[in-house]
């Protein structure tokens, strides 16, 4: 019975080689990921209906004059402004966040009118019976805000 000679355990020079570039491959990663400063540009605002965008502004266009969308026989008015609780509601106090809002809306839910205001790229507000998504993409990153949450 030949026994096999057992195999080599050492690390060589090219194991070392690919552990280096892994991990400048993910510290490259990581700064692309989190360099800061402006996140796309100046915010804008953008409107899809039915999944196809239908309109693409900046949110101070608004204070001009209120949009007005209408899709699957409900209507929207999207307005600029500052965000004020009804206080016959028993609601929390006005935040006082200017941004976009749904002032106007005859669906049955209402869920796009309490959300609220929007002020940051990212956040978006829906109404589903309309089948209406108002976004904002771009803006200025805060490093004091959360990116996510895990756990």
């Amino acid at each position: 019975m030949t026994t096999r000679p057992s195999p080599k355990l050492r690390p060589t020079w090219a194991d070392a080689l690919v552990i280096l570039s892994v991990a400048a491959l993910a510290m490259a990663l990581a700064v692309f990921q989190w360099r800061g400063g402006d996140s796309g540009g100046a915010l804008t605002a953008v409107v899809s209906v039915d999944g196809t965008e239908a309109d693409r502004f900046a949110p101070e266009e608004l204070l001009e004059q209120p949009r007005t969308y209408t899709s699957n026989g409900y209507t929207l008015t999207v307005t600029y402004g500052v965000d004020y609780e009804d206080p016959s509601r028993n609601a929390l106090p006005p935040s006082g966040k200017s941004g976009l809002r749904v002032a106007f809306s005859d669906c049955p839910t209402q869920d796009c009118v309490r959300t609220g205001t929007i002020s940051r790229g990212g956040q978006s507000i829906v109404c589903l019976p309309a089948r209406i998504i108002v976004r904002l993409e771009g803006g200025p990153g805060d490093p004091a805000e959360v990116d996510a949450v895990l756990g």
